[in-house]
């Protein structure tokens, strides 16, 4: 009898699953690895989600709304955009799986920016794609021409970028759209901390998707709630090859909630902005280099006491910060990104912790 593998379609047996940030399971961590909103949701949101479940929880036994066609309505009245341009999906990484079913496979390529998010080539690979890398340079500019002549059929970019921080202009986007003949995927899980968005230009191209998610800056992470915004003709297209009822009930009224408290969310964002450039200014007179982020993190590169960086360096502070219980962010793997740590910004407490253990490292660390 044929094993499993034998039976899978040939190339799923040498798939690498995407590897995520530690999520601990002990008490005690400064988690600071993996992006998420240091403080908690809208008051509207627990409020909405106990609200669902009165009655016993009477309303879990009935299926949530396919479609998801009041948060759909919702996001469009936030973005200023018809219902028609808009999707929702069980986190961003959902619709982004979405674009990849549509636009990816074996004849033509897809494309994305390397460094950017890891999830694009392993979504890729689970259909058997092909891929086009395409490589910043240590200044983070963005390769327009390189991507207008990449030949892919869809092209993901990160922007802000990940795990740089650093945020792309609206011209930048625009000279890419005004030459790529292919679908741009903006992929902006980080545009609410960032001075500018690619919304507005969706009025102009027909070929640009903008994907968000309220993991971030909405503290929905664990509600696992992302969407998307285009031409109704390919919000369409992914309607035909997304999942029936693939986001929950709860998560749906959860992210309703959300979005309707705007003035809240605001407080939030600007809090973490302020903290974020307190401690990149903060860093900075260390003489680290550190991107300018639009983020709500900081990609930055450690100098030991005498004042070496490089790849070692950061593993040194990397496995230091864990012996302090601090979690962060390495990604050894490649020579632009190896001599750097990406520290999420946390709450004013664990940024002290971070700076104190920063201190502690050059002061003890060999």
């Amino acid at each position: 009898m044929p094993t499993p593998s034998e039976l899978a379609r040939a190339h799923v047996p040498a798939l690498y699953a995407y590897t995520p940030g530690l999520q601990p399971t002990d008490s005690g961590w400064v988690k600071l690895n993996t992006n998420e909103c240091p403080y908690e949701p809208s008051p509207r949101v627990v409020a909405a989600i106990q609200e669902e479940l009165t009655h016993g929880g009477a309303r879990l036994r009935l299926y949530p709304s396919p479609t998801s066609a009041p948060l759909r309505a919702k996001i469009a009245e936030v973005h200023g955009v018809t219902p028609e341009q808009v999707i929702v999906g069980n986190g961003s990484d959902d619709i982004l799986n979405l674009l990849v079913r549509v636009f990816g496979d074996d004849r033509q390529s897809t494309g994305f920016t390397f460094p950017s998010y890891s999830l694009y080539p392993v979504l890729v690979a689970i259909q058997d794609g092909g891929t086009e890398v395409i490589e910043f340079d240590r200044s983070m500019r963005l390769p327009v021409d390189r991507i207008a002549q990449s030949g892919a059929r869809a092209f993901f970019l990160t922007s802000p970028n990940a795990p740089t921080g650093v945020g792309f202009t609206n011209a930048e986007l625009r000279a890419v759209l005004n030459t790529f003949p292919g679908v741009l995927v903006v992929d902006e899980a980080y545009a609410p901390f960032a001075e500018e968005n690619a919304v507005p230009l969706l009025a102009e191209y027909r070929n640009l998707v903008v994907v968000r998610t309220l993991s971030k800056a909405h503290a929905l992470a664990g509600m696992r709630v992302g969407y998307a915004l285009a031409d109704p003709e390919t919000i369409g297209l992914l309607d035909r090859v997304r999942d029936s009822y693939n986001v929950n009930r709860l998560s749906q009224v959860a992210a309703l909630a959300a979005l309707s408290d705007a003035s809240y969310y605001d407080a939030i964002i600007g809090k973490i902005k302020r903290t974020r450039d307190h401690w990149a200014g903060e860093w900075a007179q260390r003489d680290w280099f550190i991107y300018q982020s639009a983020t709500n993190f900081l990609f930055v590169e450690p100098r030991n006491a005498a004042g070496e960086s490089g790849p070692a360096v950061a593993e040194s502070l990397f496995k230091f910060f864990q012996s302090r219980k601090i979690l962060v962010r390495a990604f050894p793997s490649h020579a632009l990104t190896a001599s750097f740590l990406r520290i999420s910004v946390g709450t004013d407490d664990e940024m002290l912790a971070v700076d104190e253990a920063i201190q502690a490292w050059l002061t003890n660390a060999p």
